[in-house]
C-alpha cells in the first residue's frame, strides 16, 4: 500500500484510542499457548478460503515436523465464512487459525473473539512486512494478526474483444462509460463490466479510491461520513451507467458472472490483485485473451483503494497460538510459503512482505495474460493507493445492510446513494448501541 507510514500511524494511534475499550475482551494467549515449538508434535486447526489455501498447507506439513496443519476450507467471508467463525468463537470450538480481511479485523477485535499474538508476531517477523499492513493488524496497541497480502483494485479486460471492437483501455472514468458505451453498441449483449449487488466492499474500494473516508477515529469518538463529495460522484457514477444498461446486475463469482464471461457477454472485471488468480482459475479455455491494466480515475491518474486482503489471526480460545503464528509466518514470509500458493495455478496473491513479491511474480504462470508482467501492474497500483481510509468497528453491520439494500437496486426498488445512507444509519446505531461515542457527519 501506499499509504505514508506518518499518515497511516496516525490513522492507527486514533483507532488505537477508540479500540482500547473494546479490547479489553480479548484474550492474550496463556502459558499453555506456546505448545507446539517446543519440540513435541502438535496438531493446529485452520479455515480459510483464499485460493491456494490447501497447497500451502500440503507444503507446510511435508516439510515440518513438530506441527500438523488440519485445513478446512470454509466459504469465503461475506459468503457465510465469517458467520462460521463468530458461531464457532460463540460455541467455544473455533479453530486456532481463521483467514480475516483487514476490514473485518477491527469488528472481531472489538467483539474480544481473538487473542494478541504480539508475544510471536516479533519485530523480525514485522519488519519484513510493509509497515502499513502491519498498521492495519495492530489495534489498541496490541497485534492482532499477520498480514498476508495487500489487494489493490485492476482492471480486468479481454484484449482481443476491446480490439475487435475498437475500443481503447479507459484511463478515466468518463473513458470507461464511452468504452461501455462503445462496446454495448458492437455487440448489444457485451457488457464492459459488473455491478456487484452482493458485495458492498468493491464499492467500498471505489469510494477508497475517489478520496472518500467514511470512518475517521478522533480522539474517543467515531466520525462518520458517506454522503461526502466523493462518495456521492461513485454512487451516481454507477447509477448511472445501471439506469442506461452499460453494465451488468449479478452477484459475484455466481453462475450468472461466470456464464457471462465465459461468452463474451461480459468483456470486463474490476478486481484486486486476487482476481488474476480466480479470473484464470475460471476461464481456462481463454487463455491469452485477457490483459491487466490501471483501475480507471477519476482525473486519469494512478488512484487505487485496496479490495479485501487477508490476514492470519489466532481465535481467543486457541491453546496452540505460538504453533498458529509459526504457521502463518511461513505462509506470509517464506519463499516457500509464497510459491506453494501461487505455483497452485489459482493464487495471484501479492505478498505484504515486499521482498516476496519476485518469488510470486516468478511462480505464477502469466501465460493466460499473454505473458504480461501483471505483478508490475500490481506495484503500480499499491503505490497509488488512497492514504485517508480508516476501517470501523461495524463493517459486518455495515455491509450487511447495504448489502440488503444493493439487491433491490437493479430493479429500481433504491438507489445507490440510499442502500449506503442505509449502511450509514445502521452503522452510527450499532456505535452506539456499542456504547461508543459518534459524530454522525451523515
Amino acid at each position: 500500500m501506499s499509504r505514508s507510514t506518518s499518515r497511516t500511524s496516525l490513522a492507527v494511534v486514533g483507532t488505537a484510542t477508540v479500540l482500547a475499550l473494546l479490547t479489553a475482551c480479548g484474550g492474550s494467549g496463556d502459558d499453555d499457548a506456546a505448545a507446539g515449538s517446543d519440540g513435541k508434535p502438535v496438531s493446529i486447526t485452520f479455515w480459510g478460503w483464499a485460493k491456494g489455501s490447501k497447497e500451502v498447507v500440503d507444503a507446510f506439513n511435508a516439510s515440518h515436523k513438530n506441527i500438523k496443519v488440519v485445513y478446512e476450507e470454509i466459504p469465503s467471508g461475506n459468503a457465510g465464512g465469517y458467520a462460521k467463525i463468530s458461531n464457532a468463537v460463540k460455541a467455544g470450538n473455533a479453530p486456532d487459525l481463521v483467514s480475516i480481511e483487514y476490514p473485518q479485523l477491527p469488528e472481531y477485535v472489538s467483539q474480544g473473539a481473538l487473542q494478541d499474538i504480539g508475544e510471536y508476531f516479533t519485530e523480525d517477523i514485522r519488519k519484513k512486512l510493509l509497515p502499513q499492513a502491519v498498521e492495519l493488524t495492530t489495534l489498541g496497541g496490541k497485534n492482532w494478526a499477520v498480514p498476508f497480502d495487500a489487494s489493490p483494485q485492476s482492471f480486468y479486460y479481454r484484449k482481443d474483444l476491446f480490439e475487435k471492437y475498437g475500443v481503447e483501455v479507459p484511463k478515466t472514468w468518463d473513458e470507461f462509460r464511452k468504452a461501455a458505451e462503445k462496446i454495448k453498441k458492437a455487440d448489444k449483449k457485451a457488457r464492459i463490466g459488473t455491478f456487484f449487488p452482493d458485495d458492498p466492499t468493491t464499492f467500498q474500494a471505489m469510494a477508497w479510491q475517489a478520496g472518500a473516508q467514511w470512518y475517521k477515529p478522533e480522539g474517543d469518538t467515531w466520525k462518520v461520513s458517506t454522503a461526502d463529495a466523493a462518495t456521492n460522484k461513485v454512487a451516481d457514477y454507477w447509477q448511472g451507467l445501471l439506469d442506461d444498461d452499460l453494465i451488468r446486475s449479478n452477484a459475484s463469482f455466481s453462475p450468472e458472472w461466470t456464464n457471462s464471461l465465459k461468452n463474451g457477454g461480459t468483456v470486463g472485471y474490476l478486481g484486486a490483485a486476487w482476481g488474476a488468480g480466480v479470473l484464470k482459475g475460471t476461464l481456462p479455455e481463454q487463455s491469452g485473451k485477457w490483459a491487466v491494466a490501471p483501475m480507471p480515475s477519476w482525473d486519469g491518474k494512478p488512484a487505487s483503494g485496496m479490495l479485501g486482503g487477508s490476514t492470519f489471526a489466532v481465535t481467543k480460545t486457541s491453546k496452540k497460538a505460538k504453533a498458529a503464528v509459526e504457521f502463518a509466518t511461513w505462509m506470509s514470509t517464506t519463499e516457500e510459503g509464497i510459491k506453494a500458493r501461487i505455483e497452485s495455478g489459482t493464487s495471484s496473491a501479492f505478498p505484504a512482505a515486499a521482498a516476496l513479491r519476485p518469488v510470486a511474480k516468478k511462480s505464477f504462470d502469466a501465460g493466460f495474460y499473454g505473458g504480461q508482467d501483471i505483478y508490475q501492474v500490481f506495484e503500480g497500483a499499491a503505490t497509488s493507493i488512497g492514504q485517508n481510509w480508516n476501517w470501523g468497528p461495524t463493517t459486518g453491520t455495515t455491509n450487511t445492510t447495504m448489502k440488503d439494500q444493493f439487491g433491490k437496486v437493479a430493479s429500481g426498488g433504491t438507489t445507490i446513494k440510499d442502500a449506503v445512507k442505509a449502511g450509514h444509519d445502521a452503522t452510527v446505531a450499532e456505535l452506539k448501541k456499542r456504547g461508543l461515542k459518534v459524530e454522525d457527519a451523515g
